[in-house]
């Protein structure tokens, strides 16, 4: 973040003519928003929390202008004092500053095949209410599905941790196809052409909450190696893969999404691995996601498509032949897809998510020996498959994060 010094107080005592007052006072006010998104900027961004002395020898603020400034983000419940830290000199010890704690609160919903989810979430992280349904939302009506989210909604606003919180507003993450507020397609959910508000306005409107739409691989890329909203990621640019009935990917460049020309970037579940393979979907043939799906991996071990990834990884380690060629052609087919994206976007570093996550120690070896096979560039940038969570629902809370990411980016607009 580039650094933003505070105009000098010996400049603000200067006498000027008349006809500069509006425009000095317009910069001041320009300046003081800035340096507020600085300073909540630079707390956010630490592992640990931060004195005020701290943030202006990084931020070039005086100290004056940081504790002035910390002092109104505290007031307004943006950042929180600590306990003091036992003092290492002379003087008095420093006050640590941190995200508020159930000061603001954001909502994030999701749908998709095997299950919904609402989550209440707060600057910190912390999640203040979390309702999850485990259902078979495949070629579903969403007239019938949108409602029992509402109802989920509902339930976990009505919390006093969440009723007595500043709402921010509400995300939904979609396995599919979103533009203009619009679920354009979701194939595995069977939807098109969807717009989810009415369905849910009458559980979000008596908070004066205004629903935004997104897709799930992206939301949930968001959360990737973060413990927070406005935390630093753990790599700056990487891949993203959700796993699902479909496989999405999150593009992350620099710690930016990359969402494409039409906001459709990242459909490598939709790669064809095999053009004479089965029909998807999508009405393509031998996509990635036949192969890499939740519920047609499982099929191809000789499992229930209730059984659980323990329950594959299980019979992978028992040496079971089903199984073992299950997450082989899965690898081949995730490499196909993967190798493609690398060998285009230059980004070498892939993290697992959803139903792969869980996976991810079964299926790395061969995944990414893939890679070193079909990336021209892996022997001087060697591709690495990681996964940083295990959570199978990341995209409810990177759609949460996504809306309190927008507070500390503009304090002085939520102050």
């Amino acid at each position: 973040m580039s650094e933003i010094r505070p105009t000098p107080e010996s400049a603000s005592r200067t006498s000027r003519p008349q006809a500069c007052t509006a425009p000095v006072s317009a910069r001041q006010s320009s300046l003081r928003t800035a340096n507020l998104a600085l300073l909540a900027g630079h707390v956010f961004a630490q592992p640990e929390p931060v004195s005020r002395a701290d943030v202006a020898a990084a931020t070039g603020m005086t100290r004056s202008t940081a504790s002035r400034l910390a002092d109104d983000l505290v007031s307004a419940g943006i950042l929180s004092e600590l306990e003091p830290s036992p003092a290492s000199g002379p003087g008095r010890p420093a006050v640590p500053l941190a995200p508020a704690r159930g000061t603001f609160v954001a909502i994030g919903l999701e749908v998709n095949v095997s299950r919904m989810a609402v989550r209440a979430i707060d600057l910190s992280g912390q999640v203040l209410a979390e309702r999850v349904v485990l259902d078979d939302f495949e070629a579903s009506d969403p007239a019938q599905v949108l409602p029992r989210l509402a109802e989920l909604a509902t339930e976990a606003l009505a919390l006093d941790t969440v009723r007595h919180a500043r709402k921010v507003g509400a995300a939904i993450a979609l396995p599919g196809l979103v533009s203009h507020e619009t679920l354009l397609r979701a194939p595995n959910l069977g939807w098109e052409r969807i717009d989810p508000r009415p369905f849910l306005a009458e559980a979000l409107q008596p908070d004066g909450l205004v629903l935004h739409l997104g897709n799930e691989a992206n939301f949930g890329a968001l959360t990737a190696g973060r413990s927070r909203p406005a935390a630093p990621h753990s790599a700056p640019s990487y891949i993203y893969l959700s796993g699902e009935n479909g496989i999405g990917a999150g593009i992350v460049r620099e710690g930016q999404v990359m969402l494409g020309v039409s906001g459709f970037a990242g459909e490598i579940g939709h790669i064809q691995a095999d053009p004479t393979g089965p029909l998807c979907t999508c009405g393509n043939r031998g996509c990635v996601e036949r192969y890499a799906g939740r519920q047609l991996i499982l099929a191809a071990a000789g499992l229930e498509p209730t059984a659980g990834p323990d329950q594959l990884v299980a019979a992978w380690e028992a040496g079971e032949p089903q199984a073992r060629r299950a997450v082989t052609r899965a690898a081949q087919a995730l490499g196909v897809g993967l190798g493609a994206a690398i060998n285009i976007l230059d980004i070498p570093t892939v993290i697992l998510g959803g139903h792969l996550a869980p996976l991810s120690e079964i299926l790395r070896p061969e995944l990414e020996a893939e890679l070193r096979q079909r990336v021209l560039s892996s022997r001087w940038s060697v591709p690495e498959v990681i996964t940083t969570s295990q959570d199978q629902t990341p995209a409810v809370t990177g759609a949460a994060w996504s809306l309190l990411e927008e507070v500390v980016a503009d304090p002085a607009a939520w102050m």
